[in-house]
């Protein structure tokens, strides 16, 4: 996600667009001051909308009903948790056990600091005793923005449409993926403290080249790996994305339609690691020759679908 920095150093470049998501407090103000109306949801969900507050942007309103039942039911399980440790604090002030008020302060703030809920609890704190209850308003207000997100961007709509500016939002995920593998999955690439500006250029372009090829080998080796194959295109944006039968069929079983076992990238990569080159002396001569080993079927397979073959 952009931040607000980055954001408007992206205004100053001309020509330049962006997508971005609105964080809670601001999706709130959307909502207060009338910007953002709930009941556009009551028969779709997606609607684009503009706001002062955001002069020259698009915004473009989702709810998804999938993710509004899910964070209502972390927020419950959440307020259940902090209850039951709440109640502990409330029978020991009963039995004469709360030495001050200032202990017994520090002790709720563990609780409410651990589950991250305190805001939906109106507690009351005495010198000897305590005693606490939501605050069901405000619960109320949270739980209207459950499954609400709001997608910013510059871009116009003569290029992405609103349901395009959600898709396009989505596919920061993959964004996100390319630099978690880049540097802690499979690349390790670690913190170069590069200073020249020529340099720094060639440590991005060796990381991306290196992901760019690793890209075309996960495509190549779709059919071995637990990669989906042939995703099926969501007709709904604002729906959670689907797996093709074919995937949820791999990562049901944990085998290929020949029964062989499915792969990851790493682990397909360590069974090719195996195919060796034997460099084979002959006594009598002292003659040498290389002698490739004999592939198995998953490296046959694997560098077929390369267009490569087992040979010198």
């Amino acid at each position: 996600m952009l931040t607000s920095a980055r954001i408007e150093a992206l205004k100053e470049v001309g020509g330049v667009g962006w997508i971005s998501a609105l964080r809670s407090p601001q999706i709130e103000a959307l909502v207060k001051h009338g910007h953002l109306q709930l009941s556009l949801f009551d028969q779709r969900n997606l609607a684009e909308i503009s706001s002062p507050d955001f002069p020259g942007e698009r915004l473009v309103v989702c709810k998804n009903p999938a993710l509004a039942q899910d964070r209502a039911r972390k927020r419950e399980e959440l307020l259940l948790a902090s209850e039951r440790e709440l109640d502990k604090v409330v029978e020991a002030g009963q039995a004469g056990r709360l030495k001050s008020k200032a202990a017994t302060g520090l002790r709720v703030g563990k609780i409410v600091g651990r589950y991250k809920v305190g805001k939906h609890f109106l507690l009351d704190i005495t010198e000897t005793g305590f005693s606490y209850r939501r605050d069901s308003e405000g619960i109320a207000s949270e739980a209207a923005l459950d499954g609400i997100y709001v997608i910013r961007t510059s871009v116009d709509e003569a290029r992405l449409d609103a349901q395009e500016v959600v898709r396009s939002y989505k596919l920061l995920a993959l964004v996100e993926r390319v630099f978690k593998t880049m540097k802690a999955v499979d690349f390790q690439v670690r913190p170069v403290h590069h200073r020249l500006a020529e340099r720094v250029r060639a440590h991005i372009f060796i990381c991306m080249l290196a992901y760019y090829v690793r890209w075309h080998m996960e495509r190549a080796w779709a059919p071995l790996l637990f990669k989906d194959e042939d995703r099926p295109r969501a007709g709904d944006v604002v729906a959670p994305a689907r797996r093709s039968a074919s995937a949820l069929a791999k990562a049901r079983t944990q085998r290929l339609a020949d029964d062989s076992p499915v792969h990851s990238f790493r682990s397909l990569l360590a069974q090719l690691a195996t195919l060796t080159k034997n460099t084979v002396r002959v006594p009598s001569s002292e003659a040498t020759f290389d002698k490739l080993a004999v592939p198995t079927p998953l490296q046959a397979r694997a560098l077929q679908l390369l267009g490569l073959s087992a040979s010198l």
